[in-house]
């Protein structure tokens, strides 16, 4: 399991010194998502002690938002002012984001339907 928490770890280090030495306007952790994503295509998988380690920290995902909703309580007057067009944005983002998840997910099944 350290194993697998060393890999991700590494991605995500990997993609914030790739964002810092670019001078990229993208968050270092998604660079690093995309780094183990690319890993994950070349090797064809991620390796069963990461994919243990991914599904422990997704089965604890609520607890990492708590911090987000805390400062959404400390911002109300904010989101009264702004809360429609950040509303609209989230909207808009949710809708690429299924989009994107759905022409990515076409293009694997293809790939592995391919190579089979």
């Amino acid at each position: 399991m350290l194993q697998g928490f060393i890999v991700l770890m590494a991605c995500w280090l990997a993609g914030e010194v790739l964002v810092n030495l670019l001078a990229l306007s993208l968050p270092g952790s998604v660079a690093g998502m995309l780094i183990l994503l690319a890993v994950a295509l070349g090797r064809r998988g991620v390796g069963k002690p990461t994919a243990e380690v991914g599904g422990v920290l997704l089965s604890h995902l609520a607890l990492l938002f708590v911090p987000a909703g805390v400062g959404l309580m400390e911002h109300g007057r904010l989101f009264a002012e702004e809360g429609l067009g950040m509303l609209a944005v989230l909207v808009l983002s949710t809708a690429v984001t299924m989009a994107v998840t759905a022409v990515t997910l076409k293009w694997l099944l293809a790939r592995r339907k391919a190579e089979s």
